[in-house]
């Protein structure tokens, strides 16, 4: 017996050794089944906690990347990165390699999941203006070695993921679904679409598309990587976002559809991108794009690697409109600034009153406005970059400028999502902005105009 159970106690051991050995996250507890983790959805993007070496990080989750990689760590940012060696990275924009550091067996934790050796690459700087974009801190990207090893399930409309036992898990029939099979080209998923870039017929083309959640668009497109990959004459040149080794630049415009499995999406928003800004993208020969976070929002996902396929169910968010920003303004979060905040309540005064005619003493409430003071660190917000000839610049705004209202209210009472949506509302809406040019406050209005 006392041997049985030794042997029990050695398989056991070893079957966490081995898990422990290999790359990739794990269940924590080897007898679960499933682990639920809440995300934050901010601009399209999956935004989740991440413990590394003892220190909780943000991070975006991100399909399109097949490293783990950490942006300008600063001084409160203490994780004791294990084991690192200089190296040279490249990715989308046309600049050249950027300095970096790989750092190797660190022990990543997001809830009940844990990659005991994983490897970690650190660039000392934020190419990607994350927290700057995002409106809140941002430390880096995971992907690929978070979802290898499980069945992911993504709800965007619960704002909670899911994580099964790939071994255990089966799917369940589901007529409302679609099933699509993955192809991986360096550890990245890619699946075939359709889409109709002629308004002229119904004329669709298959194009292959990288899955990335890490992007907040709907649809990129590169340009000339099929003939008939071309940008509509209707479009207006934008900065579409950036990389690695710069700024991704391409041009804005619309399709009249796309089809995924049998689900079709009318006039989504695309972005055509140039060969420069691609060039490390199209090494991939058969890659002609990607879908971002605005197509993946709009369906329930689940992910499963060990099967090379991807299921959706379209959701409540299905047929909202596409929209984008209007105003040509690139707005970004610019750090934090003391705000004395004005705090006024109403509160009972209570005195006495002595009646002389029978020698009694009531007691008499009344209520006075009692203000006080306190000083909250808010946000502060500046534009990075103007679209020429777009309102915001017809209107006068320059790159710099610090935004201190927006429609008469402070700009610190909004969150840099808010600010997106209130620039993606609706054509012609009026807005008015008042700003802090080298020390002078400006105010500017006009209004949102649809270009595409």
């Amino acid at each position: 017996m006392k041997k049985k159970c030794l042997l029990f106690f050695l398989i056991i051991i070893a079957s966490i050794l081995s898990a422990n050995s290999q790359n990739g996250f794990r269940f924590q507890d080897i007898t679960k089944k499933k682990q639920r983790v809440s995300f934050r959805l901010i601009n399209n993007l999956i935004v989740i906690p991440v413990d590394i070496n003892g220190q909780t990080l943000s991070f975006i989750l991100d399909t399109g990347v097949n490293k783990t990689i950490i942006f300008s760590p600063s001084k409160n940012d203490s994780i004791g990165l294990l084991d690192p060696i200089k190296i040279s990275l490249t990715g989308l924009g046309g600049g050249k390699p950027v300095d970096a550091i790989l750092s190797k067996n660190n022990k990543m934790k997001i809830k009940g999941l844990v990659g005991y050796n994983e490897s970690i690459y650190v660039i000392f700087k934020d190419f990607f203006n994350l927290s700057r974009k995002m409106g809140t801190t941002i430390h880096g990207i995971i992907g690929y070695n978070l979802l290898k090893n499980f069945v992911v399930k993504i709800n965007y409309k619960s704002k909670k993921i899911y994580f099964y036992n790939s071994d255990r898990y089966s799917f369940k029939q589901c007529k409302r679904c679609e099933v699509l099979p993955i192809q991986f080209y360096r550890k990245k998923p890619y699946v075939n679409i359709k889409v109709q870039l002629d308004t002229i017929g119904t004329r669709l083309i298959t194009v292959k598309m990288l899955v990335d959640s890490g992007g907040s668009d709907a649809i990129w497109l590169f340009e000339n990587s099929k003939s008939e990959i071309q940008t509509p004459v209707r479009h207006f040149n934008d900065i579409l976002g950036e990389g690695l080794s710069g700024s991704i630049l391409g041009k804005r415009s619309r399709i009249p559809k796309l089809k995924i499995g049998n689900f079709e999406i009318t006039k989504p928003t695309v972005s055509f991108l140039d060969t420069i800004s691609t060039l490390n993208a199209r090494k991939f020969k058969s890659r002609n794009g990607s879908i971002g976070g605005n197509i993946l929002k709009r369906f329930t996902v689940w992910l499963d690697y060990s099967k090379k396929q991807i299921m959706l169910k379209k959701n409540s968010s299905f047929k909202a409109s596409f929209n984008y920003n209007m105003s040509g303004l690139d707005i970004v979060y610019s750090g934090k600034q003391l705000v004395k905040e004005e705090n006024t309540k109403l509160v009972p005064v209570t005195y006495n009153s002595k009646s002389e005619s029978n020698n009694s003493i009531s007691f008499v409430t009344n209520y006075s406005f009692f203000t006080n003071y306190s000083y909250k660190f808010k946000p502060t917000y500046k534009i990075r970059e103007v679209v020429k000839n777009a309102v915001g610049d017809k209107a006068g705004l320059k790159a710099g400028d610090i935004i201190l209202e927006i429609n008469r209210k402070p700009a610190y009472t909004y969150t840099l999502n808010d600010i997106i949506n209130k620039l993606q509302e609706r054509e012609n809406k009026k807005i008015r902005i008042t700003i802090r040019r080298n020390g002078q406050k400006m105010t500017f209005s006009f209004r949102l105009e649809k270009r595409i």
